[in-house]
Formats: structure tokens, C-alpha cells, sequence
């Protein structure tokens, strides 16, 4: 498994009535204070990393993961717009490709994990998936279908987690104690924490989905931002939860 590296657009999601849809402008506030406000060149793939059986794509600022199962696959999170060929690297390296691909999730409308519907290669064609609290919000051609928490997905479990956003989601593989945690948790600023606060749409909230997340058997996390946690994810994400407010 190795994480690959893609430069940012600056791209916005904009609300319509049930839609969703990208739509490229010149400035966008991104979903972490951490992000870079300019593009950088792509820096070698990272070495190997052990994720359970997870692939990380990271886009620099970023990251998008994905499942090979067999002959099928899932990806979630597609970063910013144009972003497919980049994942189809992180496809290729992990045995499969976007004609393998039978699932996207979308964890929340923010352009750096929405964005990527723009552009999007046409061999794609999986069902989309994000909440439903978020999903009308983001404008697309492709059909999104939204999501209640406790969904299974792939064998995977939607866990509502508002806060960062009023419907994001994450995502628990319990077979594996792997959590894809979008924003509602992340490892920038030092060690694990929560919803970046300059970026989030309800603190209380967020604190709240904090503590939804450390009642499950979580092994390894992987954040929209920051690396991932693979070992003591369970101590650490209990202690954040016992000191959030």
C-alpha cells in the first residue's frame, strides 16, 4: 500500500435543490487551517504504511482512502476537482482500478472531499454515497445517494458525526477497527484531535461525535488531515474524547 501525492485546485461547493454539483472559482476556504493556501509540486509516493487493508491516497493536504475486497473496491473521500487520475494510481498499486470501483462516500460537502466529483474519469460509474444532512448541499451530474447512520455500505458502517459539518460521516470498518474519519477527527497540530475548530460549522456538536467515535473498537484512524493513527488509535482517541468540550 503506498499514498500518493496530487497538487490542489481551489474549487467551491455550491448548494442547490437536491443536486450536487462542483463548480471551480478562484478562492475557497479548505475544510483545515493546516491546508496550503497555494498549489505545491508532488513529492515522491511515501513508503508503505500498515493500514489494515486500507490504501491512503494523499494529496498533500489531504488524503482519500480506499478497499479492495475481492473483485470490487471503495473509495472514500475523492479530494478536489481532477483528482481521479491520482486515485487511479493508488487503485493500480493496490491491484484494481476505477472499473473496480462499485462505491464512492463522500464523508461532507467540503470541496477537498467533494471537489473530486469534478472531473471525475468516466470509467467510474459506483453508486455515491454521502449523509443526509450534507448530500443536497453538493452539486453534481452523478447521483448521490444519502445515507442514515448505521447504513452498511460495502460492509462498512456509516456513523453520523455533525459537527464539522451539519452531515458528515464517517466511516467504521469493524472487521478490521479501521475508522476513515473524514474531519471529524484529524492528526494535524500535534497528536489526535478533533474538528478543526476555525472550520466547523458546530463545536458542540463535533465534541459529541468525538465521543459517538471513541465507544466503538477502533484499532487505526484515518483522517481527511494529518497522517494516519495506527498505533494506540483507541488510547488516544478516548483520551481527546474524555478532555473535548
Amino acid at each position: 500500500m503506498r499514498d500518493y501525492l496530487l497538487t490542489r485546485r481551489k474549487l467551491l461547493v455550491a448548494a442547490g435543490s437536491g443536486v450536487l454539483g462542483v463548480a471551480l472559482v478562484n478562492t475557497v476556504t479548505a475544510c483545515s487551517s493546516d491546508s496550503p493556501e497555494t498549489p505545491s509540486a508532488a513529492p515522491a509516493s511515501q513508503p508503505e504504511a500498515d493500514l489494515g487493508g486500507w490504501t491512503r491516497v494523499n494529496m498533500s493536504f489531504v488524503s482519500a482512502y480506499l478497499l479492495i475486497r475481492g473483485d470490487e473496491a471503495a473509495v472514500v473521500d475523492l479530494g478536489v476537482a481532477n483528482s481521479s487520475d491520482q486515485i487511479a494510481e493508488g487503485l493500480k498499486a493496490a491491484g484494481s482500478g476505477w472499473n473496480k470501483v462499485k462505491h464512492v462516500v463522500i464523508t461532507h460537502l467540503h470541496p477537498d472531499h467533494a471537489g473530486g466529483l469534478e472531473g471525475l474519469t468516466a470509467d467510474a460509474k459506483p453508486t455515491f454515497y454521502a449523509g443526509e444532512g450534507d448530500a443536497a448541499s453538493i452539486i453534481s451530474d452523478r447521483e448521490i445517494t444519502p445515507v442514515k447512520d448505521g447504513t452498511d455500505i460495502f460492509g462498512l458502517r456509516v456513523v453520523n458525526t455533525p459537527g464539522h459539518t451539519l452531515g458528515h460521516i464517517s466511516i467504521f470498518d469493524s472487521s478490521l477497527g479501521v475508522l476513515v474519519a473524514g474531519d471529524a477527527l484529524r492528526t494535524t497540530g500535534g497528536g489526535l484531535n478533533g474538528s478543526d475548530p476555525a472550520n466547523t460549522a458546530d463545536l458542540a456538536q463535533a465534541a459529541e461525535s468525538v465521543r459517538k467515535l471513541a465507544t466503538l473498537d477502533v484499532k487505526a484512524i484515518l483522517p481527511g488531515h494529518g497522517a494516519p493513527l495506527t498505533s494506540g488509535a483507541a488510547d488516544a482517541l478516548h483520551k481527546l474524547a474524555s478532555t473535548i468540550s
